[in-house]
């Protein structure tokens, strides 16, 4: 077996080891086509107030700019899936990807893991982790190393496991066997087109317009929320799940197996009317090391207070 082969075998085994769903591999190179879309989207002013969006675009578009010699782009899925609602149908929402602990520090500290691996098994390689914290275009090289396609939601979708998934990437300068992309199976759906309450999905799907999008709204932006989405939020207090919970491709989800993504034993039990109350001393208890923590106490009071103006 050629050392590339033998490597490539080793990294994928390893990867599942640590409880990655799925590893695909794709050639570090510039990205031209990617880069125009990207161009294109940050002119429309499509990432809102995201400014860091338009920051160093030469290494969105380019591994080799972040690390030096890069030869391959790792991508891997890891699943944070739950069956798991809150309790009280009337309470203000949260994403299942927040239910837990924050997924940059669960699944940087696996990937981590993965390149001393590498390093102790193979040799002196030299690389980086990315777990959505750097200028890393992460779902084009999801889809570049074939383990999904982009969905009309801009979502990475898998055909046999859907799109609850963080995704993630080593850049490495070792020679690996790249995967090649799949085809897109989204097809004449537009089910999450149809389904976004703030029209934040263009008409023909492909294309998110951020500034449009709840989680955009209820994470990232800091200021007032405009009044002109009143009533639009459909109680999402902290990001949203609508455009994945209608995709088709999401009834072959699957329950995660991490216990770091297991809410806190209260979360799931609080009322519409505990949210409304909601102190700081609950939130930092029932929030401790979650990534809620991002929109801090105050945005979070001020987003249900946007759903709730009259209590």
């Amino acid at each position: 077996m050629e050392a590339r082969t033998r490597h490539t075998h080793l990294i994928r085994q390893e990867a599942q080891r640590l409880g990655f769903s799925f590893v695909g591999i794709a050639r570090a190179s510039q990205m031209d086509e990617e880069a125009r879309r990207l161009e294109d989207w940050l002119n429309q002013h499509k990432h809102g107030k995201m400014h860091y969006m338009a920051n160093h675009f030469d290494k969105r578009t380019d591994p080799r700019k972040l690390v030096e010699g890069a030869r391959s782009v790792v991508s891997l899925m890891y699943n944070y899936y739950t069956p798991a609602e809150q309790e009280d149908t009337s309470a203000p929402k949260i994403s299942k990807y927040a239910f837990g602990k924050d997924y940059h520090f669960v699944v940087k500290h696996k990937l981590k893991s993965l390149l001393q691996f590498i390093q102790s098994e193979i040799g002196e390689v030299q690389g980086r982790c990315f777990v959505d914290s750097a200028p890393v275009l992460e779902r084009d090289w999801a889809r570049r190393s074939g383990i999904g396609w982009v969905g009309k939601n801009t979502m990475l979708i898998h055909p046999k496991a859907g799109s609850y998934f963080f995704l993630a990437e080593l850049i490495i300068d070792l020679d690996l066997v790249n995967d090649n992309p799949i085809s897109d199976y989204c097809g004449t759906c537009t089910r999450c087109i149809d389904a976004c309450p703030t029209e934040a999905i263009s008409e023909q799907g492909y294309v998110m317009d951020g500034s449009k999008c709840i989680s955009y709204f209820t994470i990232e932006l800091k200021e007032a929320i405009p009044e002109a989405y009143k009533d639009t939020f459909e109680n999402w207090m902290f990001g949203c799940d609508i455009c994945q919970e209608v995709c088709p491709w999401n009834r072959f989800s699957t329950p995660h197996n991490e216990p770091a993504f297991e809410p806190h034993p209260d979360l799931l039990g609080l009322s519409k009317g505990e949210w409304i109350d909601l102190s700081e001393e609950v939130f930092q208890t029932i929030f401790k090391k979650s990534a809620v923590k991002r929109t801090k106490f105050a945005g979070l009071k001020r987003n249900i207070s946007f759903l709730f103006p009259d209590n």
